[in-house]
């Protein structure tokens, strides 16, 4: 199956110096170490990387600058979408203005519109932007699921690519790989269900946990297109501790924000809301990459 922005795209996280300004180098660092680890693609300023905290400044700025730093070796994705369905056009026609390959378009949350007004919505910001848009179906955050019916008239769209499915039920998964069209790509949106997901038909991951352990997923779904599950799944096992510490312990992205230090990149603490990961969180992080040999 197609998979538009490659197998592994990786949610950004957003470097802040010890001021809490936006730190461009670190981040410049930090996509060259994700490009060197399997990523084919990145989501700059989602969730993860704090998007409520930023402004529409600071998001268009990392849109140019990682765009410039990537020139053309991986696929730019704009978490430039929230609950406002003209403010979701404005800035992501910004965002195309600065050279983005995609629009990641949220499900909006805190309002939770109906069926027909997410129709609405998504198809407002399809229409604006020109370039492809990746819908973001995250219930549990957003409070609304984009439903199988949508999601299929969603995917009638020309402009709308695929999913980044993080609704954590594979009978959800399984059911839109079924209706939708073979190039409407799902990508899994959550790490640990990535190889659950390519089963029924997944065509790859927006990771988190690709900051860390970018090669092992990458190797991970290799090895399920290459017809070898055995060994898919056995980097899936290995993986798990990692899984686990990283996304459950503490909100994300606390947790890998802490593992990228572990790491030797300095991409800062987040911003209130956020505090840096308890003691506990980041020794646990550090054992498990200790014990996957990702620690120098």
């Amino acid at each position: 199956m197609s998979a538009p922005f490659g197998r592994v795209v990786t949610a950004l996280v957003t470097p802040f110096a010890a001021d809490g300004s936006v730190h461009r180098a670190v981040m410049a660092d930090l996509v060259e170490h994700c490009l060197a680890h399997g990523s084919t693609g990145f989501v700059v300023t989602g969730t993860t990387g704090e998007s409520p905290t930023l402004s529409d400044a600071e998001k268009l700025d990392l849109y140019t600058h990682v765009v410039e730093q990537v020139a053309g070796r991986a696929k730019v994705i704009a978490g430039s979408t929230t609950y406002d369905t003209a403010q979701s056009v404005h800035l992501s026609r910004e965002a195309a203005a600065r050279g983005v390959d995609a629009i990641l378009a949220v499900t909006p949350y805190y309002s939770r519109p109906p069926q027909n007004a997410l129709l609405a919505h998504f198809t407002a910001i399809a229409d604006a932007v020109g370039i492809p848009v990746l819908l973001y179906d995250i219930p549990g955050r957003t409070g609304r699921a984009i439903e199988l019916a949508t999601k299929v008239e969603l995917a009638a769209h020309p402009g709308i690519l695929g999913v980044k499915d993080a609704a954590d039920n594979l009978k959800v998964t399984s059911r839109t790989v079924a209706a939708c069209p073979e190039d409407f790509a799902v990508y899994s949106g959550d790490d640990i269900n990535t190889l659950p997901m390519l089963a029924v038909g997944a065509v790859g991951v927006v990771s988190v946990v690709s900051h860390l352990a970018g090669g092992h997923i990458a190797d991970m779904i290799a090895a399920h297109a290459a017809g070898r599950p055995a060994e898919a799944a056995a980097i899936h096992r290995r993986l798990l501790g990692l899984f686990d510490a990283v996304m459950d312990a503490e909100p994300n992205p606390i947790g890998v924000r802490a593992g990228l230090e572990l790491l030797g990149l300095p991409v800062g603490a987040p911003r209130l809301p956020l505090l840096p990961a308890h003691p506990t969180t980041v020794d646990r992080i550090k054992g498990e990459l200790s014990r996957l040999e990702l620690l120098g």
